[in-house]
């Protein structure tokens, strides 16, 4: 079983992620994919994911995911594909795994800000306007589109317990349904 998370910086993807780890789902995160990239290239992390996109095709950063779990030793494990942009790469992952579902998070932006600025990972907005200017960029990629053609949405307002609770029910009942 394959199946994908989307939603905006500060959304709660790694709230996601940290529950199917917790359930013995492999999480591949596209969001490394990038980051590796752009350690590789000496660039930050928003041009790269830009750069990448324009040099190889909007599927790229999909495709090395699904070489990822291709590749992997681990062939009756479950993945969860952390941080999915666009329409196209949904397609490809559709393509490459039968029965693909995606999660889409939601919260508010000045609730995302609020986790962005205490999570102060490399990638994160300081300031509001690089907040803004972020998600700019991810709207460009497609991601509202993602969002909302996806088979389930968790509104991530309430507390960490809620969502925990929320999204290690869908993910149970979808390991029940693709006989995991």
């Amino acid at each position: 079983m394959v199946l994908g998370v989307t939603g905006m910086p500060g959304a709660g993807k790694g709230v996601v992620a940290r529950v199917a780890t917790d359930l013995k789902i492999q999480v591949v995160r596209m969001g490394d994919v990038i980051r590796e990239e752009a350690s590789n290239r000496n660039e930050p992390p928003g041009v790269v994911a830009v750069k990448l996109r324009q040099e190889y095709g909007e599927f790229v950063v999909a495709q090395r995911c699904v070489d990822i779990i291709q590749d992997s030793l681990e062939k009756d494990t479950s993945y969860l594909i952390e941080g999915i942009r666009s329409p196209f790469e949904v397609e490809i992952f559709q393509k490459n795994f039968p029965g693909f579902k995606v999660i889409a998070v939601h919260s508010k932006p000045k609730t995302r800000f609020k986790r962005l600025k205490r999570r102060k990972r490399s990638d994160d907005s300081s300031s509001e306007d690089e907040f803004f200017s972020r998600d700019k960029r991810e709207l460009k990629f497609g991601i509202g589109d993602v969002i909302a053609m996806a088979d389930y949405m968790v509104v991530n307002e309430g507390s960490i317990i809620k969502i925990k609770k929320i999204v290690r029910s869908i993910l149970k009942n979808e390991l029940q349904n693709q006989g995991y």
